[in-house]
């Protein structure tokens, strides 16, 4: 599959070129790459994947397949784009943090200051994106485990606020500094993956963009034995 065209979908609050360095990583490995640019605060997640659909209709054959990379938000588009666009032969995809079961950090800001997150939190990161038919797309699942970033702030107060919660465990607060580990679980998908990166710095990492390759490749992540 490496001949196929990977178009790679950013997250909230980033842009288009923000995936330039794993970008130019999967063009190594022998793929064919666009970065798609949306406007994550202002419009919802039905229009962004209206926005992808006109793009491929304008610039690409639906009889080609395509492969989908998403970061964080990025990879809720492809769950929702794949619904609502069967039309397009999806060969395989892969999310990177992103949060499939709803995004505990982004709630919190939703809550307190609704604009951090704009349109973007209902029915995506509100946890109640289309659900995900695993007959219909091969998808994995990368997730980081560094903690570093702004979201730290929001997710160290939400484990104090679970000190006695019994549903709570410690390995409830392995998260990327954004996402938690579990909020990336998502019941179909082809494979998961954890990787000892940050939620922004995955997209930098080559060990990052060497699996999302090996998955689009192969099907499965390369794990180790």
């Amino acid at each position: 599959m490496s001949n196929h065209r990977v178009i790679l979908i950013h997250g909230l609050h980033q842009f288009a070129w923000v995936m330039t360095p794993l970008a130019k990583r999967l063009n190594q490995h022998g793929f064919y790459t666009h970065q798609f640019g949306y406007r994550s605060l202002k419009h919802d997640i039905a229009t962004h994947s209206n926005e992808l659909n006109a793009w491929l209709k304008q610039n690409h054959d639906p009889n080609q397949p395509i492969n989908l990379v998403g970061h964080s938000l990025g990879g809720l588009i492809i769950r929702d784009f794949a619904a609502r666009f069967p039309k397009w032969q999806i060969g395989r995809a892969v999310t990177l943090g992103s949060p499939h079961l709803g995004s505990i950090c982004a709630d919190y800001a939703w809550r307190l200051a609704p604009p951090l997150v704009g349109k973007s939190y209902l029915e995506a990161l509100d946890g109640t994106v289309t659900p995900f038919d695993a007959t219909k797309l091969c998808l994995g699942v990368i997730a980081g485990t560094k903690p570093k970033g702004l979201g730290q702030v929001i997710l160290n107060y939400h484990q104090k606020k679970q000190h006695g919660n019994s549903d709570w465990s410690e390995e409830n607060n392995i998260h990327d500094g954004t996402v938690y580990l579990f909020e990336t679980r998502l019941d179909g998908a082809a494979d998961h993956l954890i990787l000892p990166v940050s939620h922004t710095g995955m997209l930098l990492d080559k060990t990052v963009a060497s699996q999302t390759a090996y998955f689009l490749q192969h099907g499965y992540f390369k794990h180790e034995s």
